[in-house]
């Protein structure tokens, strides 16, 4: 795979049964797998595909309080604490650095939008500060691009590696009890007397009292099947990791034209700002109007398809499905969709303008990924009043890397009736059914 991921071993056989079942092994599966196993609970970790094989592995490794909803901020707090013990606990380099983040514009607006999320997160003592021009400029050496009218600083947000993060973490739920089960699709939920009461999955069935779906960019074709609404739309974004270079940033930099990620290789992971394709499931079509907000606060420059990806007849489409044959969760194991080959030139060459001692810089891999979005940019994370037994953990919007650990906490929390480490109320679907206002305040 062109994340290098690092592999995680499949247990031979499914277990009859679990305290809980969680479906997709990206970062807040295994998270909320480990969270569990951690308690002393049995738990089930099934992943049709590999685990961190699809947006876990395939985004900018970025941990940020920074420019994040209000509504995520204590859940992502939290989540930098996780992210700081977890080394430790599981005795495996994740990859994680608190190296800073640092925001730079020549826009007047964007500078406000930044100043106003700064008073907002006054009240929660987040560690951010604005800066002028001149400080803009000594933050960014060497960069010739220096016309900044200022910018935003937050020095104890960082990174991990995407690919060396989740395996880690799911390895570290196995040594605690946890079972792992890759290439092993759920077809669908086990309902008995209106409770879910365990899966099945394409090598048979599994008892379980509770379920966690975190399925990422398939989680509103899942409940589907069960008759379930739920407003998900995807977002095909393409990055690139380069060769290694001179480090010219120590953490991650947003500049009005690419975001630089430093890498534990010594290059970078390269984003052109707020660029994507924006393809609609079902839901999505039926919630367009919802998901224009969020399409005009976070994506600059986004071009609009119906879901084809997701197209795979209409019983698929239309959520009608066997459990007792092969289903599209079989037929497209990793969601693996070609990268945008033509974004490389000009970034590398909008880069080596910015920063000429980086001439020479070059493409090492790259790679495309379906980011999951909702109509507000915030996810889901709630036990659903339709199907008494299942939590769902999706619709993270692009930045579910970083609040991952912590989601996963809480879907675990929710699942087996533990007090929730933070207040799970802004994490309801209902928010995104019953005419509540959609309002978008995170950006990129």
């Amino acid at each position: 795979m062109s994340r290098l991921l690092n592999p995680v071993q499949s247990d031979a056989a499914l277990p009859a049964s679990a305290d809980v079942v969680v479906i997709g092994a990206g970062i807040v599966g295994v998270a909320a797998a480990y969270s569990l196993a951690q308690r002393g609970h049995s738990v089930a970790l099934l992943e049709k595909g590999v685990v961190a094989g699809e947006q876990s592995s395939r985004n900018w490794g970025w941990c940020r309080v920074l420019n994040r909803d209000e509504r995520e901020i204590p859940l992502m707090r939290h989540s930098m604490e996780l992210w700081d013990r977890l080394p430790g606990e599981t005795g495996a380099d994740l990859g994680f650095r608190r190296n800073g983040l640092i925001y730079v514009t020549k826009d007047p607006a964007e500078l406000a939008g930044w100043r106003a999320w700064v008073d907002m997160a006054r009240p929660y003592q987040v560690p951010v500060r604005m800066v002028g021009a001149e400080e803009a400029r000594e933050l960014t050496p060497g960069n010739q691009e220096q016309a900044w009218i200022g910018g935003v600083v937050s020095p104890e947000d960082g990174r991990a590696e995407p690919a060396m993060a989740a395996p880690a973490i799911a390895e570290a739920a196995r040594r605690l009890g946890a079972t792992i089960h890759q290439n092993c699709a759920v077809r669908g939920l086990d309902v008995a007397g209106g409770r879910v009461t365990g899966v099945f999955t394409e090598k048979g069935r599994i008892g379980a009292g509770a379920v966690i779906l975190a399925g990422g960019a398939w989680t509103s074709m899942f409940l589907r099947r069960h008759g379930v609404d739920m407003p998900q739309s995807s977002v095909h974004s393409t990055v690139f990791a380069t060769t290694p270079a001179k480090q010219v940033s120590p953490g991650g930099l947003v500049t009005p034209d690419f975001t630089l990620t430093p890498r534990l290789d010594g290059g970078y992971i390269v984003a052109h700002k707020a660029r994507g394709r924006l393809e609609l499931t079902p839901q999505g079509i039926r919630y367009a109007r919802q998901f224009l907000p969020m399409l005009m606060k976070r994506w600059k420059l986004v071009e609009l398809r119906l879901g084809r990806s997701f197209f795979a007849g209409p019983d698929a489409w239309h959520g009608r499905w066997s459990f007792d044959r092969p289903t599209v969760f079989e037929r497209i194991r990793v969601l693996d969709p070609k990268p945008k080959m033509s974004i490389v030139e000009p970034a590398l060459r909008e880069i080596v303008e910015a920063y000429p001692e980086l001439v020479g810089i070059g493409m090492a891999r790259i790679w495309a990924g379906w980011i999951d979005q909702t109509p507000d940019a915030v996810p889901v994370i709630a036990p659903l009043a339709a199907l008494p037994g299942l939590t769902v953990a999706a619709g993270f919007s692009g930045h579910g890397f970083g609040i991952g650990p912590g989601a996963g906490r809480l879907a675990a929390d929710l699942a087996i009736g533990a007090p929730p480490v933070v207040d799970p109320a802004p994490f309801r679907l209902e928010r995104l059914l019953d005419g509540t206002p959609t309002k978008v305040t995170s950006t990129i």
